[in-house]
Formats: structure tokens, C-alpha cells, sequence
């Protein structure tokens, strides 16, 4: 995030929505709206240097996912894909969102697709960030949640940034590395097993042969979450879909090649259709 002197962040709020407490970013405040999702163990926190970069003539949000920052938590809570579906639109609502973008990353691409598929009138479009596509009858997800759960209990314990420099995280700019050793302990433990769970349970590709939104998928040239074939039967899924690859950037794209990134983020928004 730059200074907070030039900083484009308007404010952080709470707002209840689908009957929880949804906290969320807003930067820039006027022009077109674009809802940011986070990914399984990621907070809004950690997106807030791209939302400072897309915030130029836009509306920008960045939500804590149930489960993750400053949104409610705790064993009351499903943390089931259609909940944080529900969570998303229901938070639009709350806010005042007028036909809005989302731009979800992982999870936050699946909890997307869910919402546009139910709520297709408010949602202008969907970019997808290299959301897993294992389900029912599919190959695995290729990322284990074990090391997720590892990194959580070191968090808790106050030892996030030691291991994290043990892993491979090292390779990722210093204020990377510092902001998710810093945010990781607000994930809720279940959150991510059940979430990560229903990578292989809920059938998203039902959902993409049933969009009406126009849709586009950045997909990370290593890290194997989509392969060439997925490429393939997601366009034959929603033939309308744009695909743009980022080549040499993994999973964490966003941080790999944030240049690249914003490059292919920011043409995607400027068309007026995909």
C-alpha cells in the first residue's frame, strides 16, 4: 500500500449482511463498481495494493470472506461455498452496490461463479482468478490444505514470519511476506478445511454452463490449478468466456507478476464487453 498520504483507501467498515458481520475495503469511491474476493486464507488486507492500482475512475471493494480478517467467525458459522455466495450479494445489497464486477480470486473465483449464476441482473461481470476446478468425479485439487493449516498454527502462535522465510515464500517482496505473516491468524481453522473440502464437492462447472454474465478467466501459467484441458471444457462450457494466460506467474499471481497482472485485469475492464 503507498503512503497513507496518497493512499486511495476511503475507509474500512463492518456491515451485517446475510445475517453476519462482513468487513470490507473501499478504495477510489466513484465510477464503476468492483467487488474484490480474496482466496482461502487470504484477507482483504492483503489485495489492497492492487485495489489501490484499479482504483483510478472506479469503485473498489475488497471483502474479508466469512472466516478470514475482520468478518465474523466462529463454530456457528457454515463456511459452505453457497453461504459465501449468499454473503457476497447480500453484502452488494447492504452497501448499496449498483450493477457491480467481481473480481474473485481462487475460492473467491468459485464464490463468484455461485453468485453470479444466482443473481445475474446486478452482476455486470465476472473475472474469474485461477479458480480450482476439481469437484464431484474430478482430479484433486493440486494445493493440500495441510500446509495452510501448518502456517495457521504457527500464525497463532505468533511465528507466521519464521516460517513462512522456512517455505517458499522468500522468493515474494518483504511487505508480502510480512502482510500474510500478519493476517494469517484471522482464518478461522474450519473455514479453510470446509472451504477446501468443498473444492472437491461443489460443482462449479454446472454453474459456468449456466452463466448469463460475461464472464473471463486469468489463468497462472505454472502451478497447474487449470491445465490446458480445463481450458478447453470450461470454453465449451461458456463458449462467450475471454481467457487470458499469465505465463511465469503460479497461483499467487498477484504477487508473482503484479505488473502483468494488473495489465490483464485492467484491459479486461476497460472492454466494454468481453
Amino acid at each position: 500500500m503507498r503512503d497513507a498520504s496518497t493512499t486511495s483507501l476511503l475507509y474500512g467498515a463492518h456491515v451485517r449482511a446475510n445475517g453476519i458481520r462482513q468487513h470490507y475495503l473501499r478504495f477510489g469511491g466513484s465510477g464503476p463498481a468492483v467487488v474484490i474476493v480474496p482466496g482461502i486464507s487470504t484477507a482483504a488486507a492483503q489485495w489492497a495494493f492492487i485495489a489501490e492500482r484499479l482504483c483510478a475512475g472506479r469503485d473498489v471493494y475488497v471483502l474479508d470472506v466469512r472466516g478470514r480478517g475482520l468478518s465474523e467467525s466462529g463454530p456457528h458459522l457454515s463456511y459452505s461455498l453457497d453461504s459465501c455466495a449468499s454473503d457476497l450479494v447480500a453484502f452488494a445489497e447492504a452497501v448499496g452496490i449498483g450493477p457491480y464486477t467481481i473480481l474473485g480470486h481462487s475460492m473467491g473465483a468459485r464464490i463468484g461463479i455461485r453468485a453470479a449464476r444466482w443473481h445475474s441482473s446486478f452482476i455486470e461481470r465476472l473475472i474469474m482468478i485461477d479458480p480450482p476446478v476439481s469437484g464431484p468425479g474430478r482430479r484433486r485439487y493440486p494445493i493440500p490444505v495441510e500446509p495452510l493449516l501448518k502456517l495457521l498454527h504457527s500464525a497463532q502462535r505468533g511465528e507466521a514470519e519464521t516460517a513462512l522465510r522456512a517455505s517458499d515464500a522468500p522468493q515474494w517482496p518483504e511487505r508480502h511476506i510480512r502482510m500474510r505473516a500478519e493476517w494469517m491468524h484471522t482464518c478461522d481453522e474450519r473455514a479453510l478445511i470446509e472451504s477446501h473440502r468443498g473444492f472437491h464437492h461443489d460443482d462449479i462447472h454446472f454453474d459456468l454452463a449456466n452463466l448469463d454474465v460475461a464472464t473471463a478467466l486469468i489463468v497462472a501459467g505454472r502451478g497447474g490449478v487449470i491445465r490446458s484441458e480445463d481450458e478447453a471444457e470450461i470454453l465449451r462450457l461458456l463458449p462467450s468466456i475471454a481467457i487470458r494466460q499469465l505465463e511465469g506467474a503460479g497461483h499467487q499471481m498477484q504477487i508473482d507478476d503484479t505488473e502483468g497482472f494488473l495489465a490483464i485485469v485492467q484491459e479486461l475492464l476497460a472492454q466494454p464487453h468481453f
